[in-house]
């Protein structure tokens, strides 16, 4: 299985638009290293038998999907409805002429009717035979439960993101936890003995409501214990140079283009 990270940025990006010279604010972030230009954080996951699984449409989709070369996506996952998980559907259409069939799109009903609401026209039934726009397919699961997709068993778990719900997804010894700030006994039993886990890292100083911090993400480190950690959803105060000098053994940064196999 591979895991490629088309973006592991936080919902504005990094660099977040301004500056005083309209560049670009970076916070604490070297411009000058490219590992620390995020884009909006999405993954495609790939099968043993070659389909993928995308999770998340950010706003970058285009470009990351261009950038990481991946020639085509056989179904979509989306954790929650937040604009920077979901504002890349229109170039789902693309995707469709690839594939030559509307697309699976799971998610919980909650997160579904959201994005139907805000993109009916994406989940319209489709008029064979042109693509002038995406056509999804509404497959609703619940977290606690287990899905097949793009030949992946896909086990989903509930996540705290503040407000609202987020899904986080193992597969095998693989788990994927963006936008979470708190995990409950039910999601730590689903993770337990994970080897290689991507999980939600925006701040690595403070509080914040709806993300992770560094200190909470290496407190669930310690009582998971995987071999490989790997911090994504990174806003401005995320510097590059200072995580690779400054984690602790078996947790690293993701950068945008990361290819992870497991």
């Amino acid at each position: 299985m591979k895991i490629t990270i088309l973006g592991c940025g936080a919902s504005a990006g990094v660099p977040m638009i301004g500056g005083s010279d309209g560049s670009g604010d970076w916070g604490s972030c070297d411009p000058n290293e490219q590992k620390n230009r995020r884009t909006r954080s999405s993954i495609v996951i790939e099968s043993e038998t070659g389909q993928r699984l995308l999770v998340d449409a950010s706003p970058d989709l285009r470009n990351q999907i261009i950038d990481n070369r991946i020639p085509g996506i056989d179904a979509i996952l989306f954790t929650h409805a937040h604009a920077d998980h979901i504002a890349g559907i229109d170039d789902i259409r693309l995707l469709n002429r690839i594939a030559n069939r509307p697309l699976d799109a799971f998610g919980m009903p909650v997160t579904l009717d959201e994005i139907s609401r805000r993109f009916a026209y994406a989940f319209s039934p489709w008029n064979p035979p042109h693509f002038y726009r995406p056509v999804l397919v509404a497959r609703p699961v619940e977290p606690g439960t287990s899905v097949s997709a793009a030949d992946l068993n896909i086990r989903i778990f509930r996540q705290n993101h503040g407000k609202i719900d987020s899904l986080g997804l193992r597969i095998g010894s693989f788990a994927y936890s963006t936008d979470v700030v708190k995990l409950d006994d039910a999601a730590m039993a689903v993770l337990a003995g994970v080897d290689t886990w991507i999980v939600d890292c925006f701040l690595r100083d403070g509080t914040h409501w709806t993300h992770a911090n560094l200190s909470t993400v290496l407190g669930w480190v310690e009582q998971l214990r995987p071999r490989r950690t790997i911090l994504t959803h990174m806003g401005t105060g995320m510097d590059w140079a200072w995580m690779a000098t400054n984690l602790p053994p078996g947790v690293e940064a993701a950068f945008d283009g990361m290819v992870v196999a497991v």
